[in-house]
Parts: structure tokens; C-alpha cells; sequence
């Protein structure tokens, strides 16, 4: 299995999977694992693209004890793997805590990035303020923190639960939360980051194309969010998936890699 050590001797898990094509480093949310890409991945390498996928810190395969955890290590993290596998030139695909990671990525690699994909994502900013009335209260994270140490394993069920807003079968329920519960406590420090983070200047600096897929039945990001992300960047689109909830590529995996793959082929 694939390594690679970034900090403090501990190490990430990633998988590539080569290709001829531009290629695409799909960033996953929070608590999550490269799995829920499979048939998103599968797609792209049937068109070509090169995919990379990796596990953040605390998260799937990767090491669970690292001393920091947070988007901006994830972000540093991303890059040392492009460097690693030598990879120029590449599109970021980020879905929710996932987004807020692609878009640092995106904002550190320049010229480097090709494009940036927004899956549902925690980006520009989660959390209200004086000049953002869109997204949740503040210190919601903070207090969903709290509720998730309280009884890890019932909370991260009603999660899995309510990312779909399409009604999914009881094994695609069992496998979302299986992987959760994989996740160590330490990951919790970079959801709770989601309070203060705010994201604007850097989309709005960003000279890359920029697709935001955005659930209209999102209960996790809620949809203004991702609609104004798409408007902040210079080149920013919307793709809006009206009965979806927080996970287009499981609740409408067709379009969702569609739309993918037109945005990729449209690309240098």
C-alpha cells in the first residue's frame, strides 16, 4: 500500500492511478476516505485522466496521530503528493472540508493548477458574519465538536444519515458510516476550524477555471454557500443538482461524473 511520510515520521495514504490525460486529485470531506471516489474514479480513468486520491491526516489508512490536523496542513499535504509523484500541472476536486482544502491547494499551486472542482464545499466561509449572513451560526462547529465526543459512533450515524437527500439503500448507509468510523478524534480539529475560516480573497484571486457542484438539498453546507463561491471566482460556474443533498456523486453519480468529465475535457 501507497505512503507517503509528510510530517513528525508520520505518513498519508494515497492511490494513483495513472493515466494520458490531464490529471485530478480528488480531496475527500471530512471523515471520510478515498472509497467514496470509487465510481467517480472509474470514470475518469475510462476517459483518460490520471487520478490521485489520498486520506488525510486521521482519516481511512492514513496515520491518526498527527500533531496538527487542519486545512492548511491538508493543503500542504496535497502538494508534497503532486511533487512526490511529479505530477506539474492538475485539476483539485474538493468536496465539502474537501473544497475548503482544494481551494488553499488551488490558491498555493498558481500556474500549477488547471482547474478547480467544488463538490458541495465548506468554501468561502461555513459560518455567519458582520458581512456574511449565509452558512451556519457561529461556533457551530465548535458545538457540533462537542456532541460528536460525546457518543462518536450515534452521532456519525445520524451524519451518514443526512447526507443524502436521495434515498440511498442500507448498504450505502453501512459503508458512509464505516467510514467515519475509521476516523480518529484528532481529525476533529480541522472540522472545528470550519468556524473561522473565510475563504473569499482567495477565490476571488484565483485565475483558474472553477466548477461549484452544489446540492439544492444539501442539509450539511447549506447551498449559498457553494452558489456564492461560484460567483466569487473570476471564472467561476454553477452546476446545481435541485434534489440532491450533500453528495451528488452518490445521490446522481451519472451527471455528477458527466459534468465532471466535460469540465476536465474543456481544460488545456
Amino acid at each position: 500500500m501507497p505512503y507517503l511520510a509528510v510530517t513528525e515520521q508520520r505518513s498519508i495514504y494515497y492511490e494513483y492511478n495513472r493515466g494520458t490525460r490531464l490529471p485530478i486529485l480528488m480531496i475527500h470531506g471530512w471523515g471520510m476516505s478515498c472509497r467514496v471516489w470509487d465510481s467517480t474514479v472509474v470514470a475518469l480513468r475510462q476517459a483518460g485522466h490520471g487520478v490521485v486520491c489520498f486520506d488525510q491526516r486521521g482519516c481511512g489508512e492514513s496515520d491518526k496521530d498527527f500533531a496538527e490536523v487542519s486545512i492548511e496542513s491538508s493543503a500542504g499535504d496535497a502538494i508534497a503528493l503532486l511533487d512526490h509523484l511529479a505530477i506539474p500541472r492538475a485539476v483539485i476536486n474538493g468536496w465539502s472540508l474537501g473544497g475548503a482544502i482544494a481551494a488553499e491547494t488551488a490558491s498555493r499551486l498558481g500556474t500549477r493548477c488547471a482547474g478547480l472542482v467544488l463538490t458541495t464545499a465548506a468554501t468561502p466561509r461555513y459560518t455567519q458574519a458582520a458581512d456574511f449572513p449565509h452558512g451556519n451560526p457561529p461556533g457551530s462547529t465548535a458545538e457540533t465538536v462537542k456532541l460528536l465526543r460525546e457518543n462518536r459512533a450515534a452521532f456519525l450515524m445520524g451524519l451518514t444519515q443526512a447526507v443524502c437527500a436521495v434515498p440511498q439503500p442500507e448498504a450505502v448507509i453501512n459503508w458512509m458510516w464505516s467510514i467515519f468510523m475509521q476516523t480518529s478524534p484528532n481529525a476533529d480539529e480541522a472540522l472545528a476550524q470550519l468556524d473561522t475560516v473565510d475563504q473569499r480573497q482567495l477565490l476571488a484571486a484565483l485565475q483558474v477555471p472553477v466548477l461549484a457542484m452544489v446540492g439544492g438539498k444539501d442539509l450539511i453546507v447549506p447551498p449559498d454557500i457553494c452558489r456564492l463561491g461560484a460567483k466569487i471566482a473570476p471564472q467561476g460556474r454553477l452546476v446545481e443538482f435541485a434534489e440532491c443533498g450533500h453528495a451528488p456523486f452518490v445521490e446522481d453519480g451519472p451527471r455528477y461524473r458527466s459534468e465532471l468529465l466535460d469540465f476536465m475535457a474543456g481544460l488545456a
